[in-house]
C-alpha cells in the first residue's frame, strides 16, 4: 500500500486526505533585455546573452518580461488581425467590459525551453491553440486562427527563455471580451494577449511533502457547466476551499464529482493518476466527460505511459482507492508530474516526459516545435 511504503501519514477525517509534496514559490527581479525576433532570424543564432535573471533561484513567480502581444478582432466582422509586440503594461479597458462584469474569458499556458545547443523547443503548441478555440466557442467569443496563436508564442522566445537546463519560459495567453456590454450578450469586442514570464520548478526540491485535502462541500465544475474549458471564471469560485485548506496547513486541494461525492475529479494543480499493479500494470485516471479539463499534459502522459507497455484506463476513481494506491500523482504545464510522495513510476514518467520537452530524448512523438 502506498502509505506503507512511503511511511506516510494518511488520514480520512472529516473530508482530510493527507498526503505528501511540497511548494515554495520565489520572484526575482524583472527580465530586462529583449529583443523581437523570428524564428528564421539569422541573428537569433548569435544571441548567448541571456536575460538579467537568477535562473538558479527562479521558482514560479511572475518575473515581467519587457513585451507582451496583444491582438484585437474587429468590431464588424469579429475576425482578429495582425498583433504587434507592446512594452509590457497594464492595459486600458471599459469598466462595462465582458470580462469585469460576465467573466467572459479564457487563458491557456504552455511552456518552451532551450535546448542545449541553443536552439527552443515549444512543447505541443497546436494543442493549447486547438484548446483556445474550443473554449472560445464554449464562451461565444471569436479566435485566433492557429497560425496567429503559434505566432504569439513564438514573439517570446527570445533572450528570456531560460539558458539549458535552467528550467523554462511559461507563456500566458488570455482571451478577454473588451468590448462594452450591459445586458449579459457576448461582449462585441475581444483581445488576445501573451505575456510570458521565465518561471522555475512550481515545487521546489527539498522543501517538506504536499498535504492534499479533499473538499467535499464546494465543487469546481457541474455537469452542463463550463469545466471542460479553461474559462476564467472557473478559477475565483475556488479560492475559498484553496485559502481554507492552506490556513489548515494543506497545500492543495482535490475536487469531487458534484453528483456521486465519492468520486474524484481533479486537484487545483492538475488532473489525478493512480497506480495500482498488484491487479495488474494499471494506471488510471478520471475521465474528463466535460466537467474536467482536458489536460496536455495528462494526454502526453496516458500516450507516454502507453507506449511504456503500462495499461492505462479512464474511470471513475473513489476517494477509497487513494488509500490502496501504490502511487498518487498529479499532472499540469507547470508541476509537469508532481508525485505524491515517493513513486518510482511517476518520476519514470516525469523524466521522459521533461527529457522531450527539453531535447535531451528523441521525440518520436511529433509533440515539440523547434525553432532555429
Amino acid at each position: 500500500m502506498i502509505l506503507q511504503r512511503i511511511s506516510l501519514q494518511c488520514r480520512i477525517q472529516l473530508s482530510c486526505f493527507t498526503l505528501l509534496v511540497s511548494r515554495s514559490f520565489f520572484t526575482t527581479q524583472a527580465a530586462t533585455s529583449m529583443q523581437p525576433m523570428s524564428e528564421s532570424s539569422s541573428a537569433y543564432r548569435r544571441i548567448r546573452q541571456y536575460a538579467d535573471v537568477k535562473w538558479d533561484e527562479l521558482g514560479f513567480g511572475l518575473v515581467p518580461t519587457d513585451h507582451m502581444y496583444i491582438m484585437k478582432c474587429s468590431k464588424e466582422d469579429r475576425i482578429f488581425t495582425r498583433g504587434e509586440l507592446k512594452p509590457y503594461g497594464n492595459i486600458e479597458i471599459s469598466p462595462c467590459s465582458g470580462v469585469l462584469n460576465y467573466g467572459q474569458g479564457l487563458f491557456e499556458g504552455l511552456k518552451a525551453y532551450r535546448k542545449r545547443d541553443g536552439n527552443i523547443l515549444l512543447f505541443r503548441p497546436e494543442e493549447n491553440a486547438l484548446r483556445l478555440q474550443m473554449g472560445a466557442k464554449r464562451m461565444c467569443m471569436p479566435s485566433p486562427s492557429l497560425d496567429q496563436s503559434m505566432l504569439s508564442s513564438k514573439q517570446f522566445l527570445l533572450t528570456n527563455v531560460p539558458p539549458p537546463g535552467k528550467e523554462s519560459m511559461y507563456i500566458r495567453p488570455l482571451l478577454i471580451g473588451t468590448g462594452p456590454v450591459l445586458r449579459l450578450e457576448p461582449a462585441p469586442e475581444c483581445t488576445f494577449i501573451t505575456c510570458a514570464p521565465p518561471v522555475g520548478n512550481y515545487y521546489k526540491e527539498g522543501s517538506a511533502p504536499l498535504n492534499l485535502v479533499i473538499e467535499e462541500v464546494i465543487h469546481r465544475a457541474t455537469p452542463g457547466g463550463a469545466g471542460g474549458v479553461k474559462t476564467i471564471s472557473n478559477y475565483a469560485p475556488v479560492l475559498k476551499a484553496i485559502t481554507c485548506a492552506k490556513s489548515r496547513g494543506f497545500s492543495d486541494v482535490i475536487y469531487l464529482d458534484s453528483v456521486k461525492r465519492n468520486i474524484l475529479r481533479k486537484s487545483l494543480h492538475g488532473n489525478i493518476f493512480i497506480c495500482n499493479f498488484l491487479r495488474g500494470n494499471w494506471i488510471s485516471t478520471p475521465p474528463t466527460q466535460g466537467t474536467i479539463l482536458s489536460g496536455i499534459t495528462r494526454k502526453s502522459i496516458i500516450d507516454i505511459a502507453i507506449d511504456h507497455g503500462y495499461q492505462v484506463q479512464e474511470r471513475a476513481i473513489e476517494v477509497e482507492e487513494l488509500i490502496h494506491a501504490d502511487e498518487v500523482f498529479c499532472t499540469g504545464t507547470a508541476v509537469v508530474v508532481a508525485p505524491v510522495g515517493t513513486g518510482t513510476i511517476s518520476m519514470k514518467l516525469h523524466s521522459i516526459l521533461t527529457g522531450i520537452q527539453t531535447g535531451l530524448i528523441a521525440d518520436k512523438m511529433g509533440w515539440t516545435v523547434e525553432l532555429y
